[in-house]
């Protein structure tokens, strides 16, 4: 191998988990030509959070060494569901929400990857094919290679239902592979069976077979579980500086030498002051996707909040009607509007002692307040969220 194509190699390699088969992507660089790199992602949310930019940040360093990046929408897969790391079928979105979701996802990686060297495809393109063609396709392939992804035997053992669809699902990302004529496909460790599928599929198409990395799985905020919108534990890519910040600020501190490796490419020092640590992380991540004013701002706005104790100077007002028995005002309603939250949601909040007002835990189980106990006051929703409350009528 010459010694070029083994430096970027080298290079490419870094941080991942497994590139298979082993040598295989050595010797596609040999080459000297121009690899097709594929991320098949499904939008079943629309934001994009810090987990994602773990691979997206690798799809970059391919484009910097001269590859293309083909990122796949899942828009046809949403439908089906991705069983990787879950316990049970996926509820499945509407058309409408597929798109929207797709739409804002692929804008939002962007912010990472270069669109100049980015191909973007939506796997309906060639998904939404007849039965006879379906047919066809999934002949190739036996259950029991199927089976053998580690979600199913579990779930086979515990006697609990696994659809057809999700039998589908590997196969149909794999032949997205075929599709794009992919070289290599990235992903996280959880879709090891899938990228290794993908291969196989090629192979039934007479297609040379892609190498696979796969990629760490960055803890959320809570420092064990994956990072996951569903779960709350997530940082987005376009939450507001000083929310990413805060939440930042809140990642268990035995979880930063990760968030250190994964995110900003370096080794935590043993000795580092842990919340020293958490600032500069919070610090060049929001300066990365928001700018440098913006996170020095974040960071005033943090101290003052969390370190003074103060109410942010550029605190929103919310205007409340009393609209309940004898002029009050129900908290879950109010925090349901402007909190962006649930009303089960919000009194859960109030039962744990999430809910100030005025500087003052809401009791649990006081739903309803007298309006004029709320005027000219701040609420306050868990550590980072405020409202100055003014009641129609009084300014």
């Amino acid at each position: 191998m010459d010694s070029a194509a083994a430096t970027q190699a080298g290079r490419l390699l870094e941080s991942a988990v497994e590139a298979l088969p082993e040598g295989r992507l050595a010797e596609q660089l040999e080459g000297g030509r121009t690899l097709r790199v594929k991320l098949g992602i499904d939008p079943t949310a629309p934001d994009i959070h810090l987990g994602h930019v773990v691979v997206l940040d690798k799809l970059r360093a391919f484009q910097e060494a001269g590859h293309v990046v083909v990122l796949i929408i899942g828009d046809y897969t949403a439908r089906v569901g991705d069983p990787s790391g879950r316990a049970a079928e996926r509820p499945v979105l509407t058309e409408e929400q597929i798109a929207a979701n797709g739409r804002t996802f692929s804008e939002q990686a962007f912010k990472v990857i270069d669109p100049e060297r980015t191909e973007v495809r939506r796997n309906s393109e060639w998904l939404a094919m007849s039965s006879d063609e379906l047919f066809r396709l999934v002949r190739r392939f036996t259950v029991a290679r199927l089976l053998e992804r580690e979600e199913f035997s579990r779930r086979m053992k515990a006697r609990e239902p696994i659809s057809i669809l999700e039998l589908l699902y590997p196969v149909l990302q794999g032949y997205d592979s075929v599709a794009v004529e992919a070289d290599v496909e990235v992903g996280g460790t959880d879709q090891k069976f899938n990228l290794l599928f993908g291969r196989d599929v090629q192979d039934a198409f007479d297609q040379p077979a892609q190498s696979i990395l796969t990629m760490p799985i960055l803890p959320g905020t809570d420092g064990t579980r994956r990072m996951s919108k569903s779960l709350g534990n997530y940082v987005g890519i376009t939450d507001a500086p000083e929310d990413m910040f805060g939440k930042l600020m809140s990642v268990p501190d035995a979880a930063m030498g990760e968030y250190y490796r994964l995110l900003l490419g370096a080794e935590l020092a043993p000795d580092r002051h842990p919340g020293e640590a958490k600032r500069e992380l919070a610090r060049r991540l929001v300066e990365r996707f928001h700018g440098a004013d913006a996170a020095a701002a974040a960071e005033d706005r943090f101290d003052q909040v969390h370190v003074r104790g103060e109410v942010p100077d550029d605190v929103g007002e919310a205007v409340v009607e009393a609209s309940g028995p004898n002029g009050s005002v129900h908290v879950p309603a109010l925090l349901a509007e402007h909190f962006d939250l649930s009303r089960s949601e919000a009194r859960r909040l109030i039962d744990q002692g999430g809910v100030r007002i005025g500087g003052r835990v809401l009791e649990a189980g006081r739903l309803d307040v007298p309006a004029a106990e709320l005027d000219g006051e701040v609420l306050q929703v868990g550590k980072r969220r405020h409202k100055r409350l003014r009641v129609a009528g009084t300014g």
